[in-house]
């Protein structure tokens, strides 16, 4: 596996982990300006599903076709269910996870085509940008799991015995 495969999954548990002991009322909660934690959810879910179903996989018919109407980037605040939210990140994280462990170092220098031309990032940036907008949305979780009251919250990132440095293939 591609060690920035690895990362992202790291960076999935750690988003996971941010949200343990979140109950649904406080999931869809929202603090005022911020979005409601299942938002978040999904938005991440959308995001992949956006590069990891639809453009680097040409598929046109994605597993949630309205999901980026919802959720995605400047698109009106939505509040989806807190358990919707998760199975639709799982079922989408799950799918991404298929394709994603076929990646070698050169496929992350190739840019997906969308509607014919192709995307302004490759692969391998649409990797890194993923898991930076991860650890975007963990600090922001963070810091509404805060303003909740939320106690025994993460300290610091958790075990890393799981994304240990190796060198590319």
């Amino acid at each position: 596996m591609h060690p920035l495969i690895t990362q992202l999954r790291f960076a999935r548990a750690e988003f996971q982990r941010v949200f343990a002991g979140v109950s649904a009322e406080d999931g869809t909660r929202r603090l005022l300006p911020s979005n409601a934690l299942s938002w978040t959810v999904a938005h991440l879910a959308n995001q992949e599903q956006s590069y990891w179903l639809l453009l680097a996989q040409g598929k046109e018919s994605v597993l949630y076709p309205d999901l980026n109407n919802q959720v995605g980037f400047g698109k009106p605040a939505s509040v989806p269910a807190w358990d919707e939210a998760w199975q639709i990140w799982e079922t989408i994280t799950h799918t991404a996870d298929a394709y994603l462990d076929t990646l070698t170092s050169a496929d992350l220098t190739i840019h997906s085509e969308f509607r014919g031309q192709p995307v302004a990032e490759s692969k391998g940036t649409q990797l890194l940008r993923t898991i930076h907008h991860y650890w975007f949305h963990i600090g922001e979780v963070h810091a509404l799991r805060q303003q909740m009251g939320h106690p025994d919250l993460p300290q610091f990132v958790g075990d890393m015995s799981t994304a240990v440095y190796t060198p590319e293939e």
